[in-house]
């Protein structure tokens, strides 16, 4: 079994359904769900919307390999209605990024594992935090805890829904 973190996210209504949608179906289809984050609703990060995001990190024991979960994971993103236009940031209902595999690091074409902006991102950090403070970054050798310290991102990201009203 591999242990994987997982970043969920939308900005489209209703917001916070897609994401427990979504963590339903990466347990049906990944593997087994062990935890979740509190739910974070940020800005949106690289782009203008006028919808605020909803975020939330999955914890999740998996048999899948890498690329066979990125492959889920997409799967589940269409099967809920995501469209991807382009390569620039845009509103989405769902998104879902490997933020971590295992402690591994993984360079292959169409997938980065540690999530190559992970440690530029308050939205990402503040759910990975409460899930995982310490887990060590495996390129930067730092544990999820210190780069929240260290982040420059200034965004405001707040609790929306804590992970026991879930």
């Amino acid at each position: 079994m591999s242990r994987a973190y997982l970043l969920l996210g939308s900005n489209v209504e209703p917001r916070f359904g897609f994401i427990m949608e979504a963590i339903r179906l990466i347990g049906n289809e990944s593997g087994m769900v062990l935890g979740t984050s509190s739910i974070y609703e940020s800005e949106p990060w690289g782009f203008q919307a006028e919808t605020h995001f909803l975020n939330c990190v999955v914890l999740l024991d998996t048999e899948l390999s890498p690329m066979d979960l990125l492959s889920e994971a997409l799967k589940i993103e269409k099967s809920m209605g995501r469209t991807r236009q382009g390569s620039g940031y845009a509103s989405r209902n769902i998104d879902i990024d490997i933020l971590y595999f295992n402690d591994e690091a993984v360079n292959l074409p169409g997938l980065i594992i540690p999530h190559p902006r992970l440690h530029e991102r308050r939205f990402t950090l503040e759910p990975l935090v409460e899930i995982a403070p310490d887990f060590v970054h495996p390129v930067v050798g730092k544990t999820n805890s210190e780069l929240l310290e260290r982040v420059n991102d200034s965004s405001e990201v707040r609790t929306f829904k804590t992970a026991q009203e879930l």
